[in-house]
């Protein structure tokens, strides 16, 4: 089953229902391991293009570059046009150079030609601001940025990851309206079944300013796959084996009963775990398209199985209504 095209909200732009993100390739692991080396990132494209993906997402960062050169060398041999290529900037690149991080107008312009030139493209699709950097004032940002869109290197905006500061993209979406700029038009948070922040505000906002919602980790760092049971995971050797930052966000009592109404849901539409967090998103109207990584082939199509999920309205609710962490009464 291929996946559908989606509307990316205002942008005019369709995007693949479920997108590709690529921050594995080139990673290096504490043991000192690539965790995807370039002949598998090459397989996991050729996979998610196979079943109609054309939505892949990177960062500058990503492997140190290695990945954006990577997927450039992958696309080399196909029709670029086919495919909607989101890259993001933010994070340093060079040590002992202050410039080199955040998003002043020097190192935007630096790192739109680093980028570029490693994708092996004259332009990305949507340019994400990995984080919001407090020393650039807003204008300054949104002037630098229209001027890339403006110069056909950029054909639309994102920020990454702002929760809780939405005001600050709401700001900035005014300057850019007052100046006739463009625009944030598309947002990258985190959300999933267990991290709920965005409920508080930045889903209202993104939908006020017409913004398109692509969450990541929609399966909570692996938790919402079902690979943990209440009882490691709270006390056995499954929890031990995790970091302490994971055990407390994600291996607690009310994580565990978010878990097991959705193990319920996913028996009873005959699909895996992970396909039914990940058709939560599908069915949600505040959501564009979730991002999905993958180590292997395997769970790539795994996770795009998803798309062929159907969850009624009330499973929807019950999943929706299935928290007990701290945003349950947002």
């Amino acid at each position: 089953m291929d996946l559908d095209f989606v509307p990316l909200d205002d942008t005019g732009l369709r995007t693949s229902e479920i997108q590709f993100g690529t921050w594995r390739f080139g990673r290096e692991t504490e043991a000192g391991n690539v965790e995807i080396d370039e002949e598998r990132a090459h397989d996991l494209l050729d996979a998610y293009a196979a079943h109609g993906g054309r939505y892949i997402d990177t960062a500058d960062v990503y492997g140190g570059g290695a990945c954006e050169e990577w997927i450039g060398d992958w696309l080399a041999d196909r029709d670029r046009e086919r495919y909607t290529i989101a890259s993001k900037i933010y994070w340093q690149t060079r040590e002992d150079d202050p410039n080199s991080r955040g998003t002043n107008r020097k190192n935007v312009r630096h790192r739109i030609d680093a980028l570029l030139d490693r994708l092996g493209t004259d332009y990305v699709d949507v340019l994400y601001i990995h984080r919001w950097d407090d020393e650039t004032p807003a204008r300054e940002l949104m002037k630098t940025l229209n001027g890339l869109v403006e110069a056909g290197r950029v054909h639309y905006l994102g920020a990454s990851t702002l929760v809780p500061d939405e005001w600050k993209v709401a700001r900035a979406n005014e300057i850019a309206r007052q100046e006739g700029w463009e625009p944030f038009t598309v947002a990258q948070p985190r959300y999933n079944l267990v991290d709920r922040e965005v409920e508080g505000g930045y889903l209202e906002m993104a939908d006020q300013y017409g913004i398109g919602v692509c969450p990541w980790s929609p399966l909570g760092q692996g938790f919402l796959t079902g690979k943990y049971t209440r009882e490691e995971g709270l006390t056995g050797e499954s929890r031990a084996a995790e970091s302490s930052r994971f055990r407390d966000a994600y291996l607690t009592e009310e994580t565990f009963d978010v878990l097991d109404e959705l193990r319920a849901v996913a028996d009873e539409v005959d699909a895996t775990v992970a396909q039914t967090a990940l058709a939560y998103h599908l069915h949600h109207d505040g959501i564009a398209a979730p991002i999905v990584g993958a180590r292997t082939v395997a769970q790539l199509e795994e996770n795009l199985g998803a798309a062929a999920v159907d969850l009624s309205a009330a499973q929807v609710e019950r999943l929706r209504d299935a928290t007990g962490g701290p945003y349950a009464d947002i």
